[in-house]
């Protein structure tokens, strides 16, 4: 299918995303004026070309830490749920389960019940607005540690939010091991929240086991390591468990692939693993849901049968019911 075509008939089509950070869809006109309200002056060309120049994970992360660093106030996240609509109705979105981190923010002096109200406003504009849905995942951050991560999770129980379903695990994955967070995800379960984490995507197969023993995981975020272990990927085909991969994200990095030609996520499809795709952080990877549908099609030879399919995993990797994925899997066969 010719791109024009093919970027016509996805819009069209009804996606959702399940592995995207809320603080990476701010457009750069945005970020411009984050940075004039948080420094009195303008940003100059010079500054968002090194803001975003970075050539590994963690050199990546340092800018997601910068960007972080340029909200002043709660209602800068105006500026998030606003581009974040934008994004969403461009690609076709209807509905995403997305990540936010607030520990930065929480430094910064910013108070997590502020910081709620906020979202639920917004997601309740969008809703009403788009009839999209907005459900968030608390980055509980291995960056910072343990301990912080059990504040911030304690945050999420003190001020619950109905749009608010649970914890992940983000952050510099070879500096916060999985298993080190055991004790907030056995909170997390027993407690009835939705648990996901990062892990195989700059670390080997035993990161992605530390995940599914110490975090009981049902989604694991990029795990394109997995593609080292036979027993781990016959384990994730066994358990059904998700995989929220981000192809342009994966091959940005550097670590296991260099081309979405190579990447494992086709190889994970045809061993009948249960793959989804994602854009991770859309601005730093300059990269939509659809550009990575496209590029699956185009550079890595994925029938338009299969991208269907790739969709519909979408919706049934979701937190919901089973008659809801049911119904938006209708609507997917319906537009193609």
């Amino acid at each position: 299918m010719k791109k024009d075509e093919f970027y016509k008939l996805m819009k069209k089509v009804p996606k959702a995303e399940i592995h995207l950070h809320i603080e990476a869809v701010p457009t750069i006109d945005s970020i411009k004026a984050l940075y004039k309200k948080s420094n009195g002056s303008e940003m100059s060309d010079q500054e968002i070309k090194d803001m975003f120049t970075y050539d590994d994970l963690n050199g990546f992360i340092q800018a997601f830490l910068k960007v972080q660093a340029l909200y002043t106030s709660v209602e800068d996240f105006d500026y998030i749920f606003d581009d974040l609509a934008t994004y969403l109705v461009e690609n076709g979105i209807v509905y995403t389960e997305a990540f936010f981190a607030p520990t930065s923010f929480l430094k910064h002096g910013f108070k997590y019940e502020d910081m709620v109200k906020i979202f639920d406003r917004k997601i309740a504009e969008i809703k009403e607005k788009y009839g999209i849905t907005i459900k968030l995942l608390m980055d509980v951050s291995r960056t910072f540690g343990l301990e912080n991560a059990m504040n911030n999770y304690n945050l999420l129980k003190q001020f619950p939010s109905e749009n608010i379903i649970g914890i992940g695990l983000g952050g510099a994955e070879s500096k916060g091991p999985a298993k080190d967070f055991g004790p907030v995800y056995d909170l997390a379960v027993k407690e009835g929240y939705k648990v996901v984490a990062h892990a195989g995507e700059d670390q080997g197969p035993e990161s992605i086991w530390d995940a599914l023993n110490f975090c009981h995981v049902s989604r694991v975020g990029h795990c394109i390591s997995a593609i080292q272990d036979e027993k781990l990927m016959q384990k994730l085909k066994d358990d059904d468990i998700v995989l929220e991969v981000c192809p342009t994200s994966n091959v940005f990095t550097k670590k296991f692939v260099k081309s979405i030609k190579e990447h494992p996520i086709t190889e994970f499809f045809k061993r009948g693993l249960f793959v989804t795709v994602n854009t991770d952080d859309p601005v730093f990877f300059k990269v939509s849901l659809i550009d990575e549908y496209w590029k699956l099609h185009h550079e890595a030879g994925w029938t338009m049968e299969e991208i269907k399919q790739l969709v519909k995993n979408g919706f049934n990797a979701l937190f919901i019911s089973e008659e809801e994925k049911s119904d938006w899997c209708a609507k997917v066969d319906a537009a193609f």
